[in-house]
């Protein structure tokens, strides 16, 4: 199967990357880039662990296929962190222990900057309803609507 070359930006450095036509995002972002914080959970688009943003929208990494954002902006988890800080997302999550084994919060905190991005005062249930995509086998998710709110209020005030 022949390569194509393809330029992206990920999470804000320009890459150059020769992939073939069936090669996942996912696969590229851990394998070829060494970003291992989009998780491979389910592989079928129905957990949200690998959630990224391209372009500024939350995609499922596991059903992209990478020839398709070639010259897209790509955001993942560790595209977050500024100088060495933690974004005040994933601030709010290790305040209000919304992480527990963590496997599923990388894509839950990118579905929650594309959230607070677009509406940075969403109420419970739109939460709820942004939190649809994403399956956490630890929390119940109470401590994570938590965080989102005090993540939507810190930001607001920022």
């Amino acid at each position: 199967m022949e390569e194509r070359k393809i330029k992206i930006k990920v999470n804000g450095r320009d890459c150059e990357l020769n992939v073939k036509p069936n090669e996942l995002l996912l696969n590229v972002l851990r394998n070829k880039l060494g970003l291992c914080g989009t998780k491979y959970g389910c592989g079928t688009g129905d957990c949200g662990a690998c959630t990224v943003l391209v372009n500024n929208e939350p995609r499922l990494s596991c059903l992209t296929l990478a020839v398709t954002v070639d010259g897209a902006e790509i955001t993942t988890i560790e595209g977050l962190v500024t100088n060495g800080k933690l974004h005040p997302i994933q601030e709010a999550f290790v305040k209000h222990g919304a992480i527990q084994c963590g496997f599923c919060i990388p894509g839950i905190i990118i579905m929650t900057k594309a959230l607070l991005d677009e509406n940075p005062h969403p109420t419970d249930e739109e939460i709820k309803e942004a939190l649809k995509g994403h399956l956490c086998r630890c929390t119940g998710y109470i401590n994570i609507i938590k965080a989102i709110k005090a993540a939507s209020l810190e930001m607001s005030q920022a």
